[in-house]
């Protein structure tokens, strides 16, 4: 018995012994898969001598963008064995993996994300069709699963090698974009080139970010030369301060990539993933019973003195903070995100220090894409008015305030999430009607006791009314100053508004917090939706 149970142990043994060296030439066979697996991968990646030539340009390399836009180690690529049709394109270069695009997702802040970095060191980024497709792969991936989407654009634009294809890329990549609308947040950061066609896709997006290092155009310094005898620089013709200051295309401005990734996230931070989500909440430190004394100090009561509304907005709101939104633009209106007890608001706010505050064409396309992007992702909007009136003139006329003040009407109209209004001075004429009035739904509106509501000013209407009274009187001086405070007694002052029930009530400019916030509270239970219809037909 025993010479049989060591047998069976001896053969056992042997068993194991023929098991482990079948593991291990499997193993040494596996390992040579892998290492092809590896060296595929990183011949996707660049070299140093690449990389060192993006940094020579003030640029981070794709994978670098990315690194610093997830949080650490959770960046997942995709598509990175992806290979354009044709090994070889005219002039003898090489195809790469990954076709001068990453792709994939990670976590930003703890919620997922997807995002597309363009890689200039392979075939200066252009894009072909496999690049193209693999861009439209992830966002509709990002669309399924209700993330945002994240394009960092550093292209020399259409791959011409590819030809019709490239520009087919281009075609699915717009569309995409326009079906991620409204759905998902969209965010573009230009950090190089971007010109053509390409410019599409992120004049598409929700928001655009610019470096001092990217440009935008559709047709370049070159052909502006041939076509218009025009000189002009990349810099002056599609240069990030150009797109911040004058055409409004870029939403923010950054000196390099790292703070326009910083940016990014930031502005992640008081988005929803998508439309069916409510923006992230954070559990303040404010008081929200903290009264702002200060802001009787702030807002002069004669209503021509200028003042910045950007002190206003810091009193008011939690711990001070705001996030503007196209800070560098159509000053003259300032929106931005901030949080009332900790739950994100869009907020939209004349700015008196800058054209007295008046409304022009380009603060109606500001405010009108601002309210838009608002509604769309479940944020209340709380608008502080201190408004005269549009600004007149025959440029305003000749290029279109009445169509784009009709775009800013639109866009409050339709706004279905709560909309809160307190008015800090005056509402004058059109501007009033235009800016979350109670003819546009405003759900609760609040005045401070030294706000004025007319269809001008005082001034200009005793000017019309009484001129030929004034003229005649032995003190004009005297008459006129008797005339103004008839008429704001009767005619101008908040309480006139508040018997009319156009405002829902008059309050002390300490109790402005207070009284938003539990304005807030109450209108996030609000659930209004539109008559059924296709889509109405904005003002164009």
């Amino acid at each position: 018995m025993k010479t049989l149970a060591v047998a069976a142990m001896f053969i056992r043994k042997s068993a194991i012994i023929r098991g482990v060296s079948k593991l291990r030439v499997s193993f040494s066979f596996m390992k040579s898969y892998i290492d092809v697996l590896r060296a595929k991968k990183s011949a996707g990646r660049g070299t140093a001598a690449q990389a060192e030539q993006q940094h020579k340009k003030g640029r981070l390399t794709a994978r670098e963008r990315l690194d610093l836009l997830f949080d650490s180690g959770t960046f997942q690529e995709i598509d990175s064995l992806v290979l354009p049709r044709y090994e070889r394109y005219l002039g003898g270069k090489s195809s790469h993996f990954g076709d001068g695009v990453v792709t994939g997702f990670g976590l930003i802040a703890g919620r997922h994300a997807f995002a597309a970095a363009q890689d200039a060191s392979v075939m200066g980024g252009s894009l072909g069709e496999m690049h193209a497709n693999k861009i439209v792969k992830a966002m509709k991936m990002a669309l399924s699963f209700g993330c945002p989407f994240i394009a960092m654009n550093d292209s020399g634009g259409a791959r011409i090698q590819e030809g019709v294809d490239s520009l087919g890329g281009y075609a699915r990549l717009f569309d995409a974009n326009c079906e991620a609308s409204g759905v998902i947040p969209q965010l573009s950061l230009i950090m190089g080139p971007c010109a053509g066609g390409a410019v599409y896709s992120p004049a598409l997006t929700d928001f655009v970010f610019m470096t001092a290092n990217g440009y935008m155009f559709i047709t370049g310094p070159d052909v502006v030369k041939a076509v218009m005898q025009e000189e002009v620089s990349q810099e002056h013709l599609g240069g990030g301060l150009v797109h911040s200051q004058e055409s409004g295309v870029s939403h923010f401005l950054a000196k390099d990539d790292t703070e326009s990734i910083e940016q990014a996230r930031e502005l992640l931070s008081y988005l929803p993933s998508n439309n069916l989500d409510d923006p992230p909440y954070v559990k303040p430190n404010d008081d929200p019973d903290r009264r702002c004394p200060e802001l009787e100090e702030i807002v002069p009561t004669d209503p021509s003195k200028p003042y910045d509304v950007r002190t206003v907005i810091a009193s008011v709101f939690d711990d001070g903070r705001f996030f503007e939104v196209h800070e560098e633009y159509a000053q003259n209106i300032v929106v931005g995100f901030a949080r009332l007890n900790g739950h994100v608001v869009g907020v939209v706010a004349n700015q008196p220090k800058v054209l007295a505050g008046t409304i022009d064409i380009k603060a109606s396309v500001k405010g009108c894409h601002f309210i838009r992007i608002c509604d769309a992702y479940n944020i209340p909007i709380v608008t502080l008015q201190d408004v005269p009136g549009f600004l007149p003139g025959t440029s305003q006329e000749y290029g279109g305030i009445i169509r784009n003040g009709a775009r800013m009407i639109y866009a409050y109209s339709e706004a279905t999430v709560p909309k809160l209004m307190l008015i800090l001075r005056k509402s004058y004429g059109g501007a009033y009607c235009v800016m979350s009035s109670k003819g546009l739904r405003g759900d609760l509106i609040y005045a401070w006791p030294s706000a004025e509501l007319a269809v001008m000013g005082a001034a200009g209407a005793v000017n019309i009314l009484f001129r030929k009274e004034i003229a005649e009187a032995a003190d004009p001086v005297a008459k006129r100053r008797d005339l103004e405070d008839d008429y704001k007694e009767k005619f101008s002052n908040s309480y006139v508004a508040a018997s009319r029930g156009l405002i829902d009530d008059v309050i002390e400019p300490a109790e402005s917090r207070r009284v938003l916030i539990r304005a807030l509270e109450l209108t996030l239970l609000k659930r209004e939706r539109h008559t059924k219809r296709k889509h109405g037909v904005s003002p164009m």
